[in-house]
């Protein structure tokens, strides 16, 4: 499903007012199209402000939560981007559109597989997609300069901190369950982490591991 030119003014009606005010970001929110990352019974709903279940017991995440989370990151056009949690592809599509490089890795084989095709189809070349436990990152491709994670951690990974260069920003849902939990920016700074509470959030557990998909 494509959008439409009224619905994709709509789209971005909605995310501005949900305070997505970024014109970087709400521009490349405007040009990737949700609808290519939703497939089955919910496409009707992909420019709808809601999460939406994928494959995988996974979901895509609101769009506006996708928006403040890029937002957040201060993504510039140099930066080298980890994604933990490529789900649908759809927030890594973005960010392709903001960064030199993005990494994205998931512990789910078939969203991979969809990612990709979809990344190829919309001559999207500036990102890696990798198999695996994203609450490590990608340590061979460290350090980064922001990395998002799109899966709750109890606290942020130290792996993942570890992997942020010096002035590097992670942007991480927060919480011990999924009814409470706080989206967080971490900056890397010379003597530490700083932490900054943006919001509350919902988003599946990062879970530790691979499964045995096929």
């Amino acid at each position: 499903m494509t959008a439409s030119a009224e619905q994709i003014m709509q789209f971005v009606f909605a995310l501005r007012s949900k305070g997505v005010r970024d014109t970087r970001v709400l521009a490349a929110m405007e040009k990737v199209d949700r609808g290519l990352f939703v497939d089955g019974v919910f496409a009707a709903r992909a420019y709808e402000d809601v999460p939406l279940p994928i494959a995988c017991g996974q979901t895509i995440s609101q769009p506006s939560i996708v928006g403040l989370m890029t937002q957040a990151a201060q993504i510039q056009p140099r930066d080298h981007v980890l994604e933990v949690g490529t789900g649908s592809g759809y927030q890594a599509a973005i960010l392709s559109q903001l960064a030199r490089r993005v990494w994205t890795i998931d512990r789910h084989k078939p969203l991979i597989r969809v990612a990709e095709e979809r990344f190829a189809a919309l001559g999207l070349n500036n990102i890696t997609v990798m198999y695996g436990d994203g609450s490590f990152g990608l340590p061979d491709q460290a350090p980064f300069d922001r990395i998002l994670v799109t899966a709750a951690a109890e606290d942020p990974p130290g792996p993942l901190l570890a992997q942020l260069r010096i002035g590097g920003i992670m942007v991480v849902p927060v919480g011990q369950s999924d009814a409470v939990q706080s989206l967080i920016k971490v900056t890397r700074t010379d003597t530490g982490y700083d932490y900054e509470e943006l919001r509350s959030v919902r988003f599946v557990p990062l879970v530790e591991g691979v499964p045995a998909d096929r």
